[in-house]
């Protein structure tokens, strides 16, 4: 099994025969009228997919166009429901949503607790919580005698334990760790709070889920306060913190590829 990290919370595995994409991100240009230019590269997906998977349907998490040009030919696109309500309360997930349809994708909406198969590969979906309310999960993909699970950029929650009962162990855990705090103009008030997991809090959840090895993924390219600002240097202080609870932990970098 290779893991490669992509940019911000993308990721690619394989096993030698097959492999996926998750979270992948390549264009960040809508993002930079509020947060200026991606601080650290946004690799190419490798390609080709055998399948895709989004957390959620943010942007910089569910890169339609990136994943089109990936997927082979009615590879599926997995996916959480998509949100309801209002067009406020649809802004941050419009975008993704007007690209997936007009890529034409394969798309499947699949539930938190829920499993797939497909082409001898298996995912199963968990509950998470999107730190601004839009409809959100966090992926469990097994391939190559490896179970790996992605958090997208959930906030801490209380599954962890129930994850692990269901699906653990866990050969490798992918975590959001850059606690960001926001000001967006569709989530006011502003919360003082940060909208993802915090170092700390990422490591405590590598804890739970059981996990043999833990990446810090979501950190590091996007930073402007006060729209969407990263309090610190999160991926030294995830490794620190993971260490401190006994979690074997190791950083990617942009492009960059680990042997399981």
């Amino acid at each position: 099994m290779r893991i490669r990290r992509l940019g911000w919370a993308g990721v690619e595995l394989e096993d030698g025969e097959r492999r996926i994409g998750i979270d992948v991100l390549c264009d960040a240009s809508f993002f930079e009228p509020f947060v200026g230019e991606p601080l650290t590269p946004l690799p190419e997906p490798s390609g080709p997919y055998d399948a895709a998977l989004v957390t959620h349907l943010h942007r910089d998490h569910a890169d339609a166009p990136a994943l089109a040009g990936a997927l082979r030919a009615g590879a599926p696109v997995l996916r959480p429901a998509p949100e309801d309500g209002s067009g406020l309360e649809r802004a941050a997930t419009a975008q993704a949503e007007g690209e997936l349809a007009a890529t034409g994708v394969a798309t499947r909406v699949v539930a938190a607790w829920d499993t797939v198969r497909h082409d001898g590969l298996t995912f199963h979906a968990l509950p998470a919580a999107d730190g601004t309310g839009d409809p959100q999960v966090s992926w469990i993909a097994e391939l190559g005698g490896r179970r790996i699970v992605h958090c997208g950029d959930t906030l801490f929650h209380g599954w962890w334990w129930r994850a692990a009962m269901r699906h653990g162990p866990f050969d490798l855990a992918l975590l959001p760790v850059n606690g960001p705090l926001v000001e967006f103009p569709h989530r006011r008030p502003a919360s003082p709070l940060p909208v993802a997991m915090t170092p700390e809090q990422a490591a405590v959840a590598a804890h739970l889920l059981g996990a043999a090895l833990a990446v810090p993924i979501h950190y590091g390219t996007f930073s402007r306060a006060p729209v969407y600002f990263e309090p610190e240097p999160s991926a030294p202080a995830f490794v620190t913190h993971a260490r401190e609870r006994g979690v074997r932990a190791q950083v990617l970098e942009p492009g960059e590829a680990l042997d399981l």
